[in-house]
């Protein structure tokens, strides 16, 4: 790489505190899971499949494409639904609009800016969004209303949206579930942060689940940017944007921009020779990925004389999306959304208490 293709700028921060990854594991919050077995791995995988095109506009509607690229959306995971129904979702949206009228009932406040504040929820399935037979059908939430200054014939808006999705699923782990359990263990949602406590509150009540934070770590955020700068001879990257902050008095933040060209020769000078045979798909392994962060951090400190190695990665983007370890991602691209995904869904399952 080339220095001047590359740009950096640094800025200091006050101290904010330090995440330090950690999977939980025991017997699950949900009771009637109490003696479902749990994942046998508790680590992220050292190797998966290599990003492939996947043209979700034949299968996904533009409505629903429109709104699940572009956001950003904040991240959580579920543990399994209890007597969930795919064919019901007719009835939860007739439940969940009772249940947040009657929580604004009994006072509690649910104010969006700029609406009437009543509110009509309403479920879909976003068919065929799927990686394996395995995997459950994503299911979209929306909740609509009207502005405030509104013709009494116009119609409601969506003023909240999440979904809940197992892209490429752990087989061993979703097999082991009772009959009665669902498994969608990563939940999207859009900002409003008292409808979303809402509807998180309404499906634990209603399906015997729970919902915790879903953070970003370290290593995913290396692995999307290693998965992403792959697909750059399809679709092009623009450029690799990492932020990092550096352990200093005061707390010190570096934005490291590097040039798409630039990133997709690197990393093609550490993949492996692909060795996967006729009719099998191609791999890229933690190796590859660490020497790759290895060679970004080298080139870094021989023009800039800083130490990566010693903060932490806050923040990945390129032209196909972006994701921060405080929990929040954004799709750009709808062609590779499923790889993402596969990692997201990864992450969920491990983050979950059983």
């Amino acid at each position: 790489m080339e220095r001047h293709h590359n740009s950096v700028s640094v800025q200091r921060r006050s101290k904010t505190k330090s995440y330090r990854l950690s999977y939980r594991s025991g017997i699950g919050a949900a009771s009637r899971l109490g003696f479902t077995p749990g994942l046998t791995a508790r680590r992220l995988n050292t190797s998966r499949k290599a990003p492939k095109s996947n043209n979700i506009t034949e299968k996904v509607t533009k409505e629903q494409l429109a709104l699940l690229v572009k956001t950003e959306w904040k991240l959580s995971y579920v543990t399994p639904l209890y007597q969930f129904r795919h064919t019901q979702l007719k009835s939860y949206s007739r439940q969940l609009s009772a249940f947040i009228a009657a929580e604004k009932q009994q006072g509690l406040a649910v104010d969006v800016e700029g609406t009437q504040n009543r509110f009509r929820a309403s479920f879909s399935l976003v068919q065929e969004m799927t990686e394996s037979v395995d995997d459950a059908v994503t299911v979209l939430i929306q909740i609509h209303s009207k502005p405030l200054i509104a013709r009494q014939d116009e119609p409601q808006r969506p003023v909240w949206s999440g979904w809940l999705t197992c892209i490429n699923g752990n087989l061993e782990y979703l097999r082991s579930l009772p009959k009665d359990f669902i498994c969608l263990p990563l939940f999207c949602s859009s900002e409003a942060g008292g409808l979303t406590s809402l509807v998180k509150s309404w499906f634990q009540q209603s399906f015997d689940c729970c919902f915790g934070p879903l953070e970003i770590s370290h290593t995913s955020l290396q692995w999307l940017m290693a998965l992403w700068t792959n697909c750059q001879p399809e679709s092009s990257i623009r450029q690799l944007k990492m932020i990092w902050t550096l352990p200093v008095e005061p707390q010190l933040q570096v934005t490291y921009t590097v040039d798409a060209e630039d990133a997709w020769q690197l990393w093609s000078s550490v993949r492996k020779e692909n060795t996967a045979g006729a009719g099998e798909e191609n791999s890229i392994d933690i190796e590859e990925v660490m020497s790759f962060m290895q060679g970004l951090k080298g080139h870094f400190f021989r023009h800039f004389r800083l130490d990566l190695s010693a903060g932490r990665l806050n923040e990945v983007s390129t032209a196909l999306g972006s994701a921060k370890h405080s929990g929040r991602i954004k799709f750009s691209n709808s062609k590779y959304m499923i790889t993402t995904l596969m990692l997201l869904t990864e992450c969920a399952l491990l983050k979950m208490p059983i």
